[in-house]
C-alpha cells in the first residue's frame, strides 16, 4: 500500500502549518470541521529516500500549542507513569506494522520504532495525540486528548487490521 499524493490544497495548507514545504508524501487522516488538516499520515520514506519513522504527525497549530504546554509542564513523564507499558508497547507495534505495510521500496533503509519513531515508552505527546485522533488505541494519546480543547476536531474511526483510512508530501 502506498501513500497517495496529497491534493495541492492540502500540500499548501500543511506547508503553511509546518513553515516549510513537506519533504515526503502524506495523506490527511484527520481534519477540522472546516476541512483544514489536523493529522497527516506520512509515507515511510521522504522524497530523498531517507526513512521517516513518524507515521502520524499532528499539524494543527492550536493542538500542537496545547500539547506543547502539557509537555513543558512535565507531561511526558506524568503521562508515561499513568500508562500501562504493555498497552504502550502494543501501540508502538501497531504503528510499526502500519508503516511497514506502506513500504513500496524495500531497497531503501527501513524506518524503525513505533509512535514518533520510538520503540518503548513516551517520547512525544504530539505523536501520541495524532495516533489517538487517527483511530489507534493509544492510551497516552487518550490521556492527552482528555486535557485538551478538541472543539472542531473529530477522532477517526478505530483502526482495524487494515489501518486508518488513507487519502493523499511531509517532513
Amino acid at each position: 500500500m502506498t501513500v497517495p499524493a496529497a491534493s495541492s490544497a492540502d500540500v499548501e495548507a500543511v506547508t503553511a502549518m509546518l513553515g516549510k514545504p513537506p519533504s515526503g508524501r502524506f495523506t490527511v487522516v484527520v481534519r477540522r470541521v472546516g476541512g483544514a488538516p489536523a493529522v497527516i499520515e506520512n509515507s515511510p520514506h521522504l522524497n530523498d529516500g531517507t526513512p521517516m519513522p513518524t507515521l502520524l504527525w499532528l499539524v494543527d497549530p492550536s493542538l500542537r500549542e496545547q500539547v506543547s504546554r502539557i509537555e513543558s509542564h512535565g507531561g511526558v513523564r506524568r503521562i508515561e507513569a499513568e500508562v500501562d507499558p504493555e498497552a504502550l508497547g502494543a501501540v508502538h507495534a501497531a504503528h510499526a506494522q502500519r508503516r511497514d505495510e506502506m513500504i513500496d521500496r524495500p531497497d531503501r533503509p527501513r524506518p524503525s520504532g513505533g509512535v514518533g519513531g520510538t520503540r518503548q515508552g513516551l517520547k512525544c505527546l504530539h505523536a501520541h495525540l495524532a495516533s489517538w485522533l487517527a483511530g489507534f488505541d493509544d492510551p497516552a494519546g487518550a490521556l492527552v486528548a482528555a486535557e485538551l480543547d478538541l472543539t472542531g476536531v473529530t477522532r477517526s474511526a478505530p483502526v482495524t487490521t487494515d489501518g486508518p483510512p488513507v487519502e493523499g508530501s511531509a517532513s
